[in-house]
């Protein structure tokens, strides 16, 4: 009786998989600019240069906050495109430019850290997200959070 049972299970799921509508998996969703193909034309891409990717704000008092511009330029030959700026944590915030980057144009990322509940060494990242190739580049601040003495 077990064995029955569980060979009716079984056919009721092969026939399940078999019914579903079939989906194929094609490279149709892929959109990458490089390829391993030789005969292919070239790519225009952008390129992010940066002038500096750390800045130290030193010490600080808790609660205060800093504020710092990160300079990037364009240095590719297309259109760069920032989807987003994520900060570590919640106390680092970053605004970015939302229009396109041209060729050769510079732009810059505004990074905010508050120092509010924080003390010590402090080193915290925002993580850019573009276009360009590789999509990701990675900022850091860091410093050194003075907690005032209770009187």
């Amino acid at each position: 009786m077990k064995q029955l049972f569980l060979l009716l299970v079984s056919l009721a799921l092969m026939s399940c998989s078999l019914s579903s509508d079939e989906k194929t998996i094609t490279t149709d969703l892929v959109n990458s600019p490089l390829t391993a193909n030789s005969n292919a034309e070239k790519v225009l891409t952008p390129n992010i240069e940066m002038l500096e990717t750390s800045y130290d704000f030193g010490e600080m008092q808790q609660g205060e906050s800093v504020t710092h511009d990160f300079i990037l330029k364009n240095t590719g030959d297309a259109d760069l495109i920032i989807t987003a700026a994520k900060g570590s944590c919640g106390c680092t915030v970053s605004q970015w430019p939302k229009n396109p980057i041209a060729k050769g144009e510079e732009a810059a990322i505004k990074v905010t850290f508050n120092s509010a509940g924080k003390s010590g060494k402090q080193n915290k990242t925002v993580t850019l997200v573009s276009n360009a190739i590789p999509n990701t580049k990675v900022i850091t601040i860091n410093g050194n959070v003075i907690v005032p003495q209770k009187k």
